[in-house]
């Protein structure tokens, strides 16, 4: 990837690969079934995001798919968007300071560690699953980075993976070559909609001049980065949007610190009929449901979008997974090491690399927000009961059918502090990258993160 001075402002991705991501961040949001006279502005230099891979390029159109939604609803102009702060965006872990202090993104117990046959992936920043990892290998309870490492390098890749997994730890083999399911899966659209059912159309929408979202209520059942990322956006255009967590499985603070922007964040118990009679109450008033978690687990609790649009006619729900089939557990470092991502990034072929963020998630985030906007136009002219379904597995397979080079791209650092903002979360001083998404008369800055759990689950009066 050029830098800006040698590609000059008329610079425009390359996207030209078929058949399925369009080539502009205006036929993306076509493909999603709004129709729009909006256009981005070309960027005046590749998003820097340093890789093998079109990351930058896909960064850009997901991004700029959210954006023109957001300008189409408004009712306003053209959107212009900066690269740079994309790619900050994009690896705002690294930007993110709490108190003056970097967090930590990943723990020791998750990362590559050599096997017998090859290469294992690992993650363990949960405590639950850096358990299940020890129990896998017997390990003992305060076994640390280096037991794990002994204990992985006598077993074969495959077989230690399968190991963890079944353990209900997450980890995956590195793949050295990509499979051959991916051309498959880039045969359907990166993000898919279907219809639930018929309904009435609600007529949510608010005027163009208001904020796009404005009166869209959003419950939101997601963790970690892409779903959290998806209804940051929404808050940010307008969407009132309130996160459910179990409380026997706290976050990650930073994490949610880094995605909570302008959400309330409240803990039900949905195993409990008193706690699931007061979700079904908030589900009744949702206009959006954002799943996050694996597709089996929600729909023990009733929770599978089909069951949703049964008991809320009119509902959308917007779904995300990390492999859509199979059914498991995964995170985006453990997509790239499963689709071959990992070894291509590879930075001296001896060992398996990564992205240069965790592209994957970020860009399943941007994608579903404008999936859930196009899906809220036309419920209001339409009606009817809408999905939109993703997983990182189908991003990482639309990422590998994108053009690559050679060696890895190489672009100017950016400087983060003028794109970062600082907020006061009960006395801790937050540091984090702003928005993104942008369109003329929109938002420039998000509003504060709430503390993990600490609102009621209740929508606003009014």
């Amino acid at each position: 990837m050029a830098l800006a001075a040698e590609r000059g402002a008329d610079y425009r991705p390359d996207m030209s690969l078929e058949p399925s991501f369009a080539s502009t961040p205006e036929d993306v949001i076509r493909r999603l079934g709004l129709d729009t006279a909006v256009t981005v502005a070309a960027p005046r230099h590749p998003v820097p995001l340093d890789s093998r891979l079109s990351v930058g390029e896909l960064a850009w159109s997901s991004v700029g798919a959210a954006s023109v939604a957001a300008a189409t609803i408004a009712g306003s102009g053209d959107v212009t968007l900066d690269p740079d702060r994309i790619a900050l965006a994009y690896a705002s872990e690294r930007h993110g300071r709490v108190d003056g202090s970097a967090p930590v993104a990943f723990a020791p117990l998750s990362g590559f560690f050599p096997a017998a046959d090859g290469w294992v992936r690992t993650h363990g920043n949960y405590p639950h699953h850096a358990r299940a990892l020890r129990k896998a290998l017997e390990l003992p309870g305060e076994a640390g980075a280096d037991d794990v490492a002994s204990a992985l390098a006598v077993m074969p890749a495959a077989a230690a993976a399968e190991a963890i997994t079944a353990r209900g730890g997450i980890a995956s083999a590195v793949l050295r070559e990509v499979p051959e399911v991916d051309e498959a899966l880039r045969a359907g659209s990166v993000v898919r909609i279907a219809p639930l059912g018929q309904a009435h159309p609600r007529g949510r929408l608010a005027p163009a001049g208001t904020a796009p979202l404005a009166g869209v209520r959003v419950l939101d059942l997601t963790r970690v980065i892409a779903g959290p990322v998806a209804t940051r956006t929404l808050a940010l255009l307008g969407a009132e949007v309130l996160r459910i967590d179990a409380p026997q499985l706290p976050e990650i603070a930073w994490q949610h610190l880094d995605t909570g922007h302008g959400k309330r964040s409240a803990l039900l118990d949905l195993t409990g009929a008193g706690d699931r009679a007061r979700f079904d109450e908030l589900a009744a008033g949702a206009d959006v449901v954002v799943l996050g978690y694996r597709p089996q687990a929600l729909a023990r609790l009733g929770l599978a979008p089909a069951d949703l649009a049964a008991r809320h006619p009119g509902i959308v729900v917007a779904q995300l997974s990390a492999w859509g089939t199979p059914d498991q557990r995964g995170f985006d470092s453990i997509v790239q090491a499963a689709s071959g991502i990992s070894w291509i990034e590879s930075r001296d072929g001896a060992a398996p690399g990564a992205l240069p963020a965790q592209a994957l998630d970020h860009s399943a985030g941007y994608l579903l927000a404008a999936a859930v906007m196009a899906l809220l136009v036309r419920r209001d002219a339409e009606g009817g009961s809408w999905l939109a379904e993703t997983s990182l597995r189908r991003v990482a397979a639309e990422l590998l059918g994108m053009p690559r080079r050679a060696e890895p791209s190489t672009s100017a650092p950016v400087d983060a502090g003028r794109h970062t903002q600082t907020f006061d979360v009960e006395g801790s001083a937050v540091t984090t990258v702003g928005p993104v998404v942008a369109f003329p008369g929109g938002p420039t800055a998000f509003a504060p993160p709430r503390p993990w759990g600490g609102d009621e689950p209740a929508w606003r009066a009014g």
